[in-house]
């Protein structure tokens, strides 16, 4: 199937001087108890080639882990209830906006942890500084993902936590792909992004992330879940 960049983005972008594509590689839907390797194998083996960047997005990780919950499976406490109102919510994802999501955030990162970073948050935004929750709370919050109006069925009723040892499914991947390509692991959205794990340095990591930060191929309706980066 043919691939088209997120509305309004382009497929090539120019970092630190080289120009790099973002070659979408369009998908079916991936579903609780698919395998990984297998959807990798059908979908970017004739794609990749030596020198590339295969980019997985974490959502896909996570769900052939066995880490997305229908809603009406998650029944919140009413600590999460109450700290999911005060959380802001945007129009590229829902967050820790809902109950069922903070609920998962409690379980995933601990009561404890979620409280101190809600209450330095609730300090420090008075002030005027945003990040403080997440960047307390962790990267296993901030990869917590809801439902909202661009998530593809059955997702648009679930929970998607963030996937496990990340670093290690990107080194697995890429020795499955013969080893020639660096493969990333990355949590991407309309105000910028994260790499979750990757073979590559912390530089080679932050590059990447420049490369990326526009969302190019975009997390919904485009059904775009990996991607490649080539210099051009």
């Amino acid at each position: 199937m043919s691939a088209v960049p997120n509305d309004g983005k382009a497929l090539t972008v120019t970092v630190e001087g080289t120009t790099f594509e973002r070659i979408p590689i369009r998908t079916r839907v991936v579903l609780p108890g698919d395998d990984l390797d297998a959807f990798i194998r059908e979908y970017a083996t004739d794609v990749v080639r030596p020198g590339d960047l295969l980019f997985v997005t974490e959502k896909i990780v996570a769900i052939t882990q066995g880490r997305s919950y229908p809603i009406d499976s998650v029944k919140p406490r009413k600590l999460a209830t109450f700290l999911s109102k005060y959380v802001t919510k945007t129009s590229y994802g829902i967050g820790l906006g809902m109950p069922e999501t903070m609920e998962m955030a409690l379980r995933e990162c601990g009561t404890p942890r979620i409280l101190f970073a809600a209450g330095v948050a609730a300090v420090t935004k008075a002030f005027g500084r945003k990040g403080d929750f997440y960047r307390i709370a962790g990267d296993k919050a901030r990869a917590i993902d809801g439902p909202t109006s661009g998530t593809i069925p059955p997702f648009n009723k679930a929970v998607v936590l963030g996937p496990e040892r990340p670093r290690e499914v990107a080194a697995h991947l890429k020795a499955m792909l013969g080893g020639t390509a660096d493969v990333a692991v990355v949590d991407i959205n309309d105000i910028g992004g994260n790499i979750l794990g990757s073979t590559m340095d912390k530089a080679g990591e932050a590059r990447l992330v420049r490369i990326l930060r526009d969302n190019p191929l975009g997390q919904g309706h485009q059904s775009t879940p990996l991607g490649i980066v080539r210099a051009v």
